[in-house]
Protein backbone atom coordinates (compact mmCIF):
# COMPACT_ATOMS: atom_id res chain seq x y z
CA UNK A 1 0.00 0.00 0.00
CA UNK A 2 1.12 3.15 -1.14
CA UNK A 3 1.77 6.53 1.44
CA UNK A 4 -0.05 8.87 -1.39
CA UNK A 5 -3.43 5.82 -1.45
CA UNK A 6 -3.29 6.14 2.69
CA UNK A 7 -3.71 9.97 2.52
CA UNK A 8 -6.05 9.64 -0.40
CA UNK A 9 -8.48 7.46 1.90
CA UNK A 10 -7.68 9.70 4.83
CA UNK A 11 -8.74 13.07 3.20
CA UNK A 12 -12.07 10.93 1.91
CA UNK A 13 -12.74 9.62 5.20
CA UNK A 14 -12.40 13.84 6.19
CA UNK A 15 -15.09 14.69 3.03
CA UNK A 16 -17.23 12.25 4.46
CA UNK A 17 -17.71 13.19 7.83
CA UNK A 18 -17.81 17.17 6.46
CA UNK A 19 -20.83 15.74 4.31
CA UNK A 20 -22.24 14.01 7.28
CA UNK A 21 -21.86 17.62 8.91
CA UNK A 22 -23.58 19.50 6.56
CA UNK A 23 -26.90 17.14 6.78
CA UNK A 24 -26.81 19.11 10.61
CA UNK A 25 -29.26 22.10 11.25
CA UNK A 26 -27.84 24.80 12.82
CA UNK A 27 -29.59 28.08 13.21
CA UNK A 28 -29.31 29.38 9.51
CA UNK A 29 -31.15 28.10 6.70
CA UNK A 30 -28.70 26.06 4.18
CA UNK A 31 -29.81 24.27 0.92
CA UNK A 32 -27.65 21.50 2.26
CA UNK A 33 -30.24 20.28 4.64
CA UNK A 34 -31.97 18.82 2.08
CA UNK A 35 -29.51 16.90 0.05
CA UNK A 36 -30.38 13.07 1.11
CA UNK A 37 -34.18 14.07 0.15
CA UNK A 38 -35.11 11.99 -2.61
CA UNK A 39 -38.44 12.29 -4.55
CA UNK A 40 -40.45 9.71 -6.25
CA UNK A 41 -40.69 11.24 -9.80
CA UNK A 42 -42.36 8.96 -12.66
CA UNK A 43 -41.25 6.14 -10.46
CA UNK A 44 -37.54 6.95 -9.69
CA UNK A 45 -36.23 7.98 -6.86
CA UNK A 46 -34.54 11.30 -7.76
CA UNK A 47 -32.18 13.43 -5.77
CA UNK A 48 -34.20 16.61 -5.01
CA UNK A 49 -31.67 19.04 -6.15
CA UNK A 50 -31.81 17.38 -9.41
CA UNK A 51 -35.34 18.60 -9.25
CA UNK A 52 -35.85 21.67 -8.62
CA UNK A 53 -33.67 25.02 -7.86
CA UNK A 54 -32.82 25.32 -4.03
CA UNK A 55 -32.38 29.03 -2.70
CA UNK A 56 -32.15 30.73 0.77
CA UNK A 57 -33.75 34.33 0.37
CA UNK A 58 -33.16 34.77 4.25
CA UNK A 59 -31.55 32.84 7.11
CA UNK A 60 -34.27 31.66 8.02
CA UNK A 61 -36.33 30.42 4.78
CA UNK A 62 -35.12 27.68 2.75
CA UNK A 63 -37.01 28.11 -1.03
CA UNK A 64 -37.46 25.17 -3.19
CA UNK A 65 -38.82 26.27 -6.54
CA UNK A 66 -38.89 23.20 -9.39
CA UNK A 67 -38.53 22.82 -12.91
CA UNK A 68 -41.19 20.75 -13.48
CA UNK A 69 -44.43 22.19 -11.69
CA UNK A 70 -46.32 19.01 -12.00
CA UNK A 71 -43.87 17.68 -9.19
CA UNK A 72 -44.81 20.46 -6.54
CA UNK A 73 -46.59 18.10 -4.45
CA UNK A 74 -44.23 15.14 -4.92
CA UNK A 75 -41.59 17.54 -3.66
CA UNK A 76 -43.73 18.48 -1.11
CA UNK A 77 -44.76 15.17 0.02
CA UNK A 78 -41.17 14.06 -0.35
CA UNK A 79 -40.19 16.78 2.17
CA UNK A 80 -43.12 15.54 4.72
CA UNK A 81 -41.93 11.99 4.89
CA UNK A 82 -38.01 13.14 5.21
CA UNK A 83 -36.27 13.14 8.81
CA UNK A 84 -35.77 16.61 7.80
CA UNK A 85 -38.09 17.80 10.62
CA UNK A 86 -39.17 21.11 8.75
CA UNK A 87 -43.09 21.35 7.43
CA UNK A 88 -42.97 22.61 3.19
CA UNK A 89 -45.51 25.66 2.03
CA UNK A 90 -46.86 25.16 -0.64
CA UNK A 91 -47.92 28.82 -2.79
CA UNK A 92 -48.36 27.10 -6.14
CA UNK A 93 -45.11 27.74 -7.55
CA UNK A 94 -42.87 27.37 -4.89
CA UNK A 95 -42.20 25.53 -1.31
CA UNK A 96 -41.14 27.51 1.36
CA UNK A 97 -39.80 26.11 4.23
CA UNK A 98 -39.16 28.50 7.68
CA UNK A 99 -36.53 27.50 9.61
CA UNK A 100 -37.50 27.82 13.15
CA UNK A 101 -35.08 28.74 15.90
CA UNK A 102 -33.30 26.15 17.73
CA UNK A 103 -33.86 25.75 21.16
CA UNK A 104 -31.27 25.11 23.59
CA UNK A 105 -32.20 21.58 24.08
CA UNK A 106 -31.88 20.78 20.39
CA UNK A 107 -28.88 22.36 19.97
CA UNK A 108 -27.17 20.07 22.56
CA UNK A 109 -29.02 16.89 20.88
CA UNK A 110 -27.22 18.31 17.54
CA UNK A 111 -23.92 18.82 18.96
CA UNK A 112 -24.41 15.17 20.27
CA UNK A 113 -24.91 13.97 16.40
CA UNK A 114 -22.22 15.93 15.35
CA UNK A 115 -19.71 14.50 18.15
CA UNK A 116 -21.05 10.87 16.97
CA UNK A 117 -20.66 11.56 13.19
CA UNK A 118 -16.73 13.24 13.99
CA UNK A 119 -16.32 9.94 16.01
CA UNK A 120 -17.21 8.03 12.66
CA UNK A 121 -15.20 9.83 11.38
CA UNK A 122 -12.22 9.04 13.53
CA UNK A 123 -12.87 5.59 13.64
CA UNK A 124 -12.65 5.01 9.53
CA UNK A 125 -9.25 7.05 9.38
CA UNK A 126 -8.27 4.78 12.20
CA UNK A 127 -9.42 1.57 10.51
CA UNK A 128 -7.46 3.19 7.23
CA UNK A 129 -4.21 3.27 9.15
CA UNK A 130 -4.62 -0.19 10.68
CA UNK A 131 -4.80 -1.47 7.21
CA UNK A 132 -1.70 0.47 6.00
CA UNK A 133 0.27 -0.55 9.24
CA UNK A 134 -0.68 -4.49 8.76
CA UNK A 135 -0.04 -4.27 4.75
CA UNK A 136 3.82 -2.56 5.90
CA UNK A 137 4.19 -5.91 8.33
CA UNK A 138 3.60 -7.92 5.61
CA UNK A 139 6.20 -6.31 3.71
CA UNK A 140 8.68 -6.71 6.31
CA UNK A 141 7.72 -10.48 6.70
CA UNK A 142 7.53 -11.48 3.25
CA UNK A 143 11.22 -9.33 2.81
CA UNK A 144 10.08 -6.87 0.48
CA UNK A 145 11.41 -3.92 2.82
CA UNK A 146 13.77 -3.95 5.94
CA UNK A 147 12.88 -3.04 9.86
CA UNK A 148 14.08 0.53 9.68
CA UNK A 149 11.69 1.12 6.43
CA UNK A 150 9.31 -0.70 8.16
CA UNK A 151 9.04 1.82 11.24
CA UNK A 152 9.56 4.69 9.19
CA UNK A 153 6.68 4.08 6.87
CA UNK A 154 4.90 3.28 9.91
CA UNK A 155 5.77 6.48 11.64
CA UNK A 156 4.65 8.31 8.63
CA UNK A 157 1.22 6.24 8.38
CA UNK A 158 0.88 7.38 12.34
CA UNK A 159 1.95 11.15 11.42
CA UNK A 160 -0.72 11.22 8.56
CA UNK A 161 -3.23 9.29 11.28
CA UNK A 162 -2.49 11.99 13.45
CA UNK A 163 -3.19 15.00 10.91
CA UNK A 164 -6.40 14.05 9.46
CA UNK A 165 -7.71 13.43 13.24
CA UNK A 166 -6.77 16.83 14.01
CA UNK A 167 -8.92 17.89 10.63
CA UNK A 168 -12.10 15.98 11.84
CA UNK A 169 -11.57 17.77 15.43
CA UNK A 170 -11.19 21.10 13.73
CA UNK A 171 -14.39 20.44 11.72
CA UNK A 172 -15.82 19.08 14.70
CA UNK A 173 -15.34 22.19 16.90
CA UNK A 174 -16.80 24.63 13.66
CA UNK A 175 -19.95 22.80 13.59
CA UNK A 176 -20.47 22.89 17.15
CA UNK A 177 -19.61 26.50 17.06
CA UNK A 178 -22.17 27.13 14.39
CA UNK A 179 -24.98 25.11 16.39
CA UNK A 180 -24.30 26.86 19.84
CA UNK A 181 -24.05 30.39 18.18
CA UNK A 182 -27.55 31.87 18.74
Amino acid sequence: MKLAEVESQMEKGVESTQRAFNTIRTGRANSSLLDKVMVEYYGTPTALKSLANISTPDATTIAIQPYDRSSLSLIEKAISLSDVGLTPSNDGSVIRLNIPPLTSERRKELVKIAAKYAEEGKVSIRNIRRDAVDSVRKQEKSSEITEDEARDLQDKIQKMTDKYIAKVEKLLADKEKDITTV
